[in-house]
């Protein structure tokens, strides 16, 4: 009889204990349930962000409208390839007007057409491989197609290709151009511009001007 009730009382106590771990156990799953249902619902929260920040993007990057400008420029254009009259070699400075056109179609981007015209007839040496020729320049004209990149609103940093044209000789350039401009009201801009042109088989002139410039066109929002 007594090892009847101590059977009992063993069996009972392994009911408890296996019910007792049953329930711990369902508890822990109910648990990382939970903690799944939760990771789930971050998962899907990242997933939606990483999906519509680009598109968000896009959408901004969209609302930049492409503009136009005109602009006139004057300066000054250096070359150390100018000629005295007893043939020797000086620094020619030459008054330049400059006429340009751009159009801005990205935040960052433009392309454009830059005309510099000097109004002045000079000699200079032309820099051969064999060595210096004596060259005349009757009213140049040089255009020259443009690309730019603007880190910001105001910087400018060209680089482009043009010829020089002028009735004794005609020159294949090459043109660097930085910009500063500062907007005064409805779209109208003055800027500073430094600039570097390489005349190959010919000679180099740099210049810097001032202008002021007109923007065509939707601004960016």
């Amino acid at each position: 009889m007594i090892k009847q009730v101590e059977y009992l009382l063993l069996r009972s106590s392994m009911e408890r204990i296996f019910i007792s771990g049953y329930m711990a156990e369902l508890r822990l799953l109910m648990c990382l349930s939970g903690i799944m249902i939760i990771l789930k619902k971050i998962a899907i929260t990242l997933l939606v962000a990483v999906v519509l920040c680009p598109v968000a993007g896009f959408t901004q990057e969209q609302k930049f409208q492409p503009k136009h400008s005109l602009a006139i420029n004057l300066g000054h254009e250096h070359s150390f390839h100018g000629i005295e009259t007893d043939g020797s070699s000086k620094t020619i400075i030459l008054p330049y007007w400059g006429f340009d056109y751009n159009f801005q179609f990205a935040r960052k981007f433009a392309v454009g057409m830059h005309l510099d015209y000097i109004n002045e007839e000079f000699e200079i040496e032309k820099n051969l491989e064999s060595g210096f020729q004596e060259v005349k320049r009757t009213r140049p004209l040089a255009p020259a197609v443009m690309g730019f990149y603007k880190p910001t609103e105001r910087w400018s940093f060209g680089l482009g290709a043009g010829i020089e044209y002028s009735k004794e000789a005609s020159y294949f350039l090459n043109r660097v151009a930085v910009e500063y401009g500062v907007e005064i009201r409805n779209g109208w801009e003055v800027f500073g511009v430094f600039q570097y042109d390489i005349r190959w088989q010919a000679y180099d002139t740099w210049t810097i001007g001032l202008g002021i410039g007109k923007t065509i066109g939707n601004k960016k929002q």
